[in-house]
């Protein structure tokens, strides 16, 4: 579907059900086909990314991965004829994605500068260090980081997931606009970090769902994806330079 069909307004940030068809009103039970695919699309995308990413036959997951997200994403839409989140690059959009990308960067960024600092000054080991890729340098791991990774990852997560879970919760909760927005948010964030968990299997992955709720709520807010894949990427970004000094 084009990106002008899903546009929203600031004031209404969620699109009602008559224009943008979020879920079925006419039913009064959740979809369990789509209940079904979505849980069943989720477990075998990470499950094959854990493989791979514990195989060394394949030696290019850098690539593959990301592909398997947005395929996993993507795919079943297609089939089932579904309307997929957009980017969200027309004029007005882009200003709105931007605006609330520097509230959410200047809320969420000092505290976690301040808390790593913190960390390193009390003795503590970095959690999730990134590691650069030596063989690629600085300029590829950061163009690694947004186009490949928060791209995918955003593709998934927000723009298959939680989109799901939105025609998914609506039918059961669609009085109630805001508790239907945050029961969004926080699966797709428990989701995001169960994923990374289980792939890099560290409990310390934990951290990550906080990002997943801004994130979350990035793609709520906007209804597209531009917001959360740019906070996507410099918040790795970020995090390496902060962990690359602090060490």
């Amino acid at each position: 579907m084009s990106c002008a069909s899903r546009q929203l307004s600031v004031a209404n940030p969620l699109p009602t059900t008559a224009s943008a068809q979020l879920f079925d009103i006419r039913s009064k039970r959740p979809n369990i086909s789509l209940l079904t695919e979505t849980a069943i699309v989720a477990i075998a995308a990470i499950m094959a990314i854990r493989i791979l990413d514990a195989s060394s036959i394949i030696k290019t997951s850098w690539f593959v991965a990301p592909g398997i997200l947005i395929a996993a994403a993507l795919v079943p839409t297609v089939i089932t004829r579904r309307d997929f989140a957009g980017i969200g690059f027309n004029k007005r959009q882009i200003h709105h994605s931007l605006s609330l990308l520097g509230w959410a960067c200047i809320a969420t960024f000092p505290p976690m500068v301040l808390g790593l600092w913190l960390m390193r000054y009390w003795g503590f080991e970095l959690p999730l260090r990134a590691v650069t890729p030596p063989a690629q340098g600085w300029f590829a791991w950061l163009f690694y980081q947004f186009m490949y990774i928060g791209v995918a990852e955003e593709v998934f997560f927000r723009g298959y997931i939680q989109d799901n879970i939105l025609r998914l919760t609506g039918v059961i909760v669609k009085e109630r606009q805001r508790l239907l927005q945050w029961i969004s948010i926080i699966i797709s964030a428990a989701c995001f970090t169960a994923a990374h968990i289980i792939v890099h299997g560290k409990i310390i992955s934990v951290l990550i769902f906080l990002p997943g709720l801004v994130l979350g709520w990035l793609f709520i807010r906007t209804r597209s994806l531009l917001a959360p894949i740019l906070f996507h990427g410099l918040a790795n970004a970020t995090y390496l330079c902060l962990t690359a000094v602090l060490v």
